[in-house]
């Protein structure tokens, strides 16, 4: 069984909650509308240019101007961000404490995540201190699931690709992973997950 030295986690979705509804049930109350926002004004590929260095304010001007109408719905997507944030995933924060603690294993992130709200989070969770290291896509102006951003996490940190496992709920972010040797999991649950690592060798 390959020797697993290096865990990567993602952030969002897997131990931390990010969810643009907890802002937007708010702002646009019909669900028919809010879709329709969600899919046509400010869809998830506009959203994910941030998380590549686009700035803030750049996105939001770029919106404004394709959508004047939807001008005060566009702004709060931003000026609202952090309401977005909700808690720690506590059973996947218990895993990565767990693993953190055994001291066996260098414990990195890999995350899309803008370099302008990212400096928010670490303020916000005390788990991104228990990290030997963060890759953050808006820093790296690149993100996940293109092998750049990878490969600078492999040659930062020293990684193995082979000794090393990373957890995304994107199958296509871990699909790029397993491509350059590092073994993946698909994250669905903190229970998934356990059972995922124990397989490779890992216990928690």
């Amino acid at each position: 069984m390959t020797t697993i030295k290096t865990i990567i986690f993602d952030l969002g979705g897997v131990l931390i909650d990010w969810n643009p509804d907890y802002v937007f049930k708010k702002v646009i109350p019909d669900p028919e509308w809010r879709n329709y926002f969600f899919e046509y004004v400010c869809p998830y590929s506009w959203n994910v240019e941030q998380d590549a260095g686009r700035t803030f304010k750049a996105a939001t001007t770029l919106k404004v101007s394709e959508f004047p109408e939807w001008e005060s719905e566009i702004r709060a997507y931003y000026d609202r961000w952090q309401e977005m944030l909700g808690g720690a995933v506590e059973p996947t924060r218990d895993v990565l404490k767990t693993l953190k603690d055994s001291n066996l294993y260098q414990i990195l992130a890999l995350t899309n995540w803008s370099h302008e709200s990212f400096p928010i989070a670490l303020e916000r969770y005390d788990l991104l201190g228990w990290f030997d290291g963060i890759v953050v896509s808006g820093d790296e102006k690149t993100r996940k699931p293109f092998l750049p951003i990878y490969q600078t996490l492999l040659i930062r940190y020293a990684v193995e690709p082979t000794t090393a496992v990373f957890i995304d709920d994107s199958f296509p972010n871990v699909e790029a992973a397993r491509s350059l040797g590092i073994h993946g999991i698909h994250f669905q649950s903190a229970a998934q997950l356990k059972l995922a690592l124990n397989d490779l060798g890992v216990a928690v």
